[in-house]
């Protein structure tokens, strides 16, 4: 079910009706799971079955891991699950396919494996919830001794909680568990909630779902007729696109979950502002960025054994980071072109703010700084081209073509200029938040950012694009 769907605007009316009756503050928890449940019922029905199989591992590992007489084998085994569902349903078509015949036997059985929606992001929950109840980290009232069906009950909310089901934010079990508990209308903060969703929808709708009508030529082998510019303008629109897809995802799903009264986590703080390559990862994906960095990075050793065991630790890091983004070895690549660019970066800047640097002088700091989010901007804007097509020799042939077919085609469709308009609102978006505390910006945006609001209602009302799956449900 798409969030940017009639039967989705309906789903959340009919269960926030239900969710805050008077009579209903003692079921509130069984309100959100049916709803839940029905929400991921709606594309897979027979996968339904197994997402509830991995809630109640989780369930049961993390309440062993917490209570139980063996800790660390009911966190093992809990784990041990987790990505084994992952490996299975994930990428064993990625192996089958690589690996084996998927003609017949085990190839062909690996290779028909259906990829479940959110698998994921509610694998990583359950493994979030699983390591921290073996290290104590859940809240005091859920280290309490609670009986086991409200531990299953908890576990089940945090899990299948549809506004962040299919594609995060990646909420932690301890944030989570914390703010389990009833909830009133009068609570809700609704200015926030109005803004988040309009922000969220206006990305998705206006800038994602028009762009995607013209970085559609992206596509092998449309874009071996492209001249030099469009190559590169539907690239930035392609990253453009990814941005206001994604972020317009977590937004969204930020305002319906304050609508219930639970707070998911910002994930995206302006990433195309970047400076450093350490800074974007602290920017885009957030959520993402913090698991890998709690959960693999520092349990790898972080940055306590020397320089040479930090940078294999940020390299296998990213590697496993870029094949947790989808089923193809283009994914490893990407994740390993950003391993090797944060590595590159700590061993030659160290921490410092600017991947460029042309002297201490306050000019110099400011061109150093632009220097360096161009810079950034750039790599990361060719990194995309992995995401847009999978197979790498395809990539590869789409570099070329931008250096190949200058001079040989006009060298840019005046069809695709749109992307420029679609990309404004963007580009505009990030450059308020950089200057921010600027007298302008305060006097004239910030003041006034009621019409800003007006005149995003009234584009999603009236130049929204043919509604399209959030690019991230594939993974």
């Amino acid at each position: 079910m798409l969030f940017n769907s009639w039967p989705f605007v309906g789903l959340v009316l009919l269960s926030l009706g239900i969710y805050y009756l008077p009579f209903m503050r003692k079921w509130q928890v069984y309100v959100i799971l049916a709803f839940s449940f029905l929400f991921y019922a709606y594309d897979s029905p027979w996968l339904l079955s197994l997402l509830l199989a991995s809630a109640l591992v989780n369930a049961l590992a993390s309440y062993g891991a917490m209570q139980g007489r063996q800790p660390r084998l009911y966190a093992t085994v809990g784990v041990a699950v987790n990505l084994l569902l992952l490996a299975l349903f994930k990428y064993g078509g990625l192996m089958a396919s690589s690996f084996l015949s998927t003609e017949h036997g085990v190839g062909h059985l690996l290779y028909m494996i259906p990829l479940p929606l959110g698998i994921s992001f509610y694998t990583f929950s359950g493994i979030s919830l699983v390591v921290d109840a073996y290290k104590g980290k859940l809240d005091d009232a859920s280290q309490e001794k609670v009986c086991l069906w409200e531990h299953v009950k908890r576990t089940f909310l945090y899990v299948c909680f549809f506004p962040k089901l299919l594609a995060g934010p990646i909420a932690k079990s301890r944030d989570f568990f914390n703010d389990i508990q009833t909830k009133s209308w009068k609570d809700i903060n609704a200015t926030f909630v109005f803004r988040a969703l309009v922000t969220g929808y206006f990305l998705k709708m206006v800038i994602a779902d028009n762009m995607k009508d013209f970085t559609f030529w992206m596509a092998y082998p449309y874009f071996e007729l492209r001249g030099t510019g469009s190559l590169l303008l539907m690239l930035f629109g392609y990253a453009m696109q990814i941005f206001a897809d994604f972020a317009g995802y977590s937004l969204i799903a930020i305002g319906v979950a304050a609508l219930f009264g639970y707070r998911l986590p910002t994930n995206f703080n302006f990433p195309y502002i970047s400076s450093s390559f350490r800074e974007f990862w602290k920017r885009w994906h957030i959520t993402l960025s913090q698991f890998l960095m709690e959960y693999l990075y520092i349990s790898l050793g972080g940055n306590r054994k020397g320089k040479v065991r930090t940078y294999f630790n940020l390299l296998l890091t990213m590697m496993l980071g870029g094949l947790w983004h989808g089923a193809a070895w283009s994914y490893l690549v990407w994740g390993t072109f950003h391993g090797l660019c944060l590595v590159v970066e700590r061993a030659v800047c160290g921490r410092r703010e600017n991947c460029i640097s042309l002297g201490n002088s306050l000019g110099a700091r400011r061109i150093s700084h632009v220097l360096s989010v161009v810079f950034v901007f750039l790599l990361v804007m060719f990194g995309w081209l992995l995401f847009v097509l999978s197979d790498f020799s395809q990539a590869i042939r789409y570099v070329q073509c931008i250096f190949g077919n200058f001079g040989k085609v006009a060298f840019i469709d005046p069809k695709l200029m749109p992307i420029a308009i679609y990309s404004f609102p963007v580009i505009l978006y990030h450059l308020i938040y950089r200057f921010r505390k600027t007298v302008f910006v305060k006097r004239y945006i910030f003041r006034f950012d009621y019409m800003l609001y007006g005149l995003m209602l009234f584009l999603i009302l009236t130049n929204s694009g043919s509604a399209n799956a959030f690019v991230y449900f594939q993974f």
